[in-house]
């Protein structure tokens, strides 16, 4: 904007002295203290002393001044601006001494339009200020004082910068060298109620413009909205029915039964046709578990693959090991050079390390499907009980629900018996003998539904009699397992004090299998181990549990001490031809009464 302001052209403004005269030319330049130029830049008087009041800083006048009609050429940013003399058809500005500071200002107001400008001559009028500020753009008024100022407002925000330029430009009425037609202008920001106005009000239509650019962004990344749910019908009603048997429509169909429901669309007259929809929606709750059930048997043949590929896999790592032993061995090991051996010896270890994890995971994952098999068929008796229960607990349930239902259906009858009786009267002669069909055919159809009724309420009766003879076997067999917890506890008492008189001459007779304290830990924790798996486990599955506790143990020492104590541990095969294993069980309890 203060580029704008420096490239004033005055191009079309008329000088306010005649170039023709050199004379007057150099009066004038004389009477301000300036060395008189002409146009190519020489003095016009040659005598002229310069130590009469010539003022320093002040370029010469050029014919590529803007006050000439001539355009200069663009100024660079890094080199200081220069302001040049500006001529009117009234008055002359002379531009201030460059090496002066800028003139002071004060805070711009927002949206400013209006200048105060001081310093004018005291014999200016509103004609003079408009020939020199109409340069700077449109003025839409100016604002006269009696005491040398003025306010002069602009149509536009960018001709104030332009205005601006023109502070601390000296100004000259004519050629008249009197006080009073001379002074130094002083322009400024003004705030004015009006330029304020009219900023806070193209404030406001910027944010309507943003608020509505927003709005309309918004809209266009909102989802669209769901279709709208029809209203009910008898014709939509059997378009839903048919898409509920439909398993790639069941999911919309469920939500427009669910919308029906909750709009309270179900009556008397639609209950028989809500009921059936709500059975087929009950169906399709068996359509999901077999499809869960077929998930999971692809989950467990998934498993199985797994567990074979995994097999073959550690297969193979036990060959490549058994290359590395064999090549480590002397008859070969000798003909490999260090780099070689040193090389072959890390693949031997980075092949065990991987073997062992992979050997650790195939372990874990026969663990676990161990203990499931465990798991599911050591149960107490009592929890079968209990599960029986429960089961008759639940048939009682469902039946209680189909006698509920099953009167709600009767009621349903009723109602339509009812209808047909007050429009039995209305109806024509020709529509009694269709009604009277119908109404034999719904009798025959109560009958039934009440024969159907009496069997459920039977059934009922007969599962709440069995319900309560299991309550009383229950009761039965809790008191008699407190009879045997007190005759155990008995018969432990008598057996300890046998065993205290028994023991050192049993000390004195036999020598025990058991040699070290070790070896007895060892019985003790196999004991435990296999206690937890009656269906016994292999040798490797019992010395890989040890060798966590201490990796010192071998499968040797565990073998002999478990063919040592025959009366402790016993050994079983299962299995048919390729598929022989040995199983190892704890026969304890067995070995104490045998002993």
């Amino acid at each position: 904007s203060t580029d704008g302001g420096r490239n004033l052209s005055l191009d079309s403004i008329p000088m306010g002295l005649p170039m023709s005269d050199p004379t007057a030319w150099a009066t004038a330049m004389n009477n301000l203290g300036m060395a008189p130029m002409g146009m190519t830049g020489q003095p016009l008087l040659p005598d002229f002393d310069p130590a009469l009041g010539m003022m320093t800083g002040i370029p010469p006048i050029n014919p590529m001044m803007p006050g000439l009609g001539i355009v200069p050429p663009p100024i660079p940013p890094d080199m200081p601006a220069v302001k040049e003399i500006i001529h009117c058809k009234s008055c002359t500005l002379f531009p201030p001494n460059p090496h002066l500071p800028p003139p002071a200002t004060r805070e711009r107001p927002p949206g400013c339009k209006t200048v105060f400008v001081g310093g004018l001559p005291e014999n200016g009028t509103e004609q003079i200020i408009m020939e020199v500020f109409e340069q700077c753009g449109e003025v839409i008024a100016i604002r006269k004082s009696k005491k040398n100022f003025c306010h002069i407002r602009f149509a536009e925000e960018f001709m104030v910068d332009k205005a601006l330029y023109l502070s601390g430009y000296r100004i000259r009425l004519g050629s008249s060298t009197d006080k009073k037609d001379t002074g130094r202008l002083h322009v400024d920001f003004a705030q004015a109620r009006d330029d304020l106005y009219e900023w806070e009000c193209k404030q406001r239509m910027l944010a309507r413009e943003e608020r509505h650019r927003r709005r309309l962004a918004e809209e266009r990344f909102r989802p669209p909205s769901p279709p709208p749910v029809v209203h009910y019908s008898d014709h939509e009603c059997s378009v839903v029915a048919e898409k509920l048997k439909d398993d790639t429509k069941f999911s919309e169909a469920i939500q427009t039964l669910l919308t029906w429901i909750e709009r309270g669309e179900v009556n008397r007259r639609t209950a028989n046709n809500f009921y059936s929809m709500i059975q087929s929606a009950n169906s399709h709750i068996r359509r999901l578990v077999n499809e869960k059930a077929a998930h999971e048997k692809e989950m467990e043949e998934a498993k199985e693959k797994f567990k074979l590929a995994l097999s073959g896999i550690l297969v193979q790592f036990e060959q490549i090991v058994a290359v590395y032993h064999s090549a480590s061995k002397q008859k070969a090991w000798d003909h490999f050079t260090k780099a070689q051996r040193k090389n072959i010896s890390v693949w031997c270890k980075q092949a065990e390390e991987i073997r062992n994890i992979h050997n650790d995971e195939l372990m874990g994952i026969r663990r676990e499907e161990e203990m499931e098999m465990s798991d599911e068929e050591i149960e107490d008796p009592s929890e079968m009980k209990e599960t029986e229960e429960s089961a008759l607990v639940a048939q009682v349930e469902a039946l209680k629900e189909e006698n509920d239902s099953l009167r709600w259906q009767l009621d349903a009858y009723r109602n339509e018996v009812e209808l047909l009786k007050q429009e039995q009267g209305k109806a024509t002669r020709d529509e009694d003998t269709t009604k009277e069909q119908q109404m034999k055919l719904l009798q025959q159809a109560l009958q039934g539904m009440q024969k159907h009724l009496l069997k459920v309420q039977e059934e009922y009766k007969k599962r709440e009699a069995e319900l309560e003879k299991v309550k009383e076997d229950k009761l039965k067999i809790e008191t008699l397992l407190e009879n045997l917890k007190e005759q155990d506890s008995s018969t432990s008492r008598v057996c300890a004090c046998s065993q205290e008189k028994e023991c050192p001459v049993e000390k004195t007779l036999s020598n025990s299998p058991v040699k070290s304290e070790r070896e007895v830990l060892l019985v003790g924790i196999i004991s435990t181990f296999l206690h937890v798996h009656p269906f016994g486990a292999s040798i490797e599955y019992i010395c890989s549990y040890l060798q966590r506790l201490d990796s010192k143990i071998c499968t040797a020492e565990v073998e002999v001490l478990m063919t040592r104590l025959q009366n402790t541990f016993r050994q079983e095969l299962s299995g048919v031809g390729a598929s022989l294993e040995k199983r190892w069980k704890f026969c304890g309890f067995d070995g104490l009464k045998m002993t």
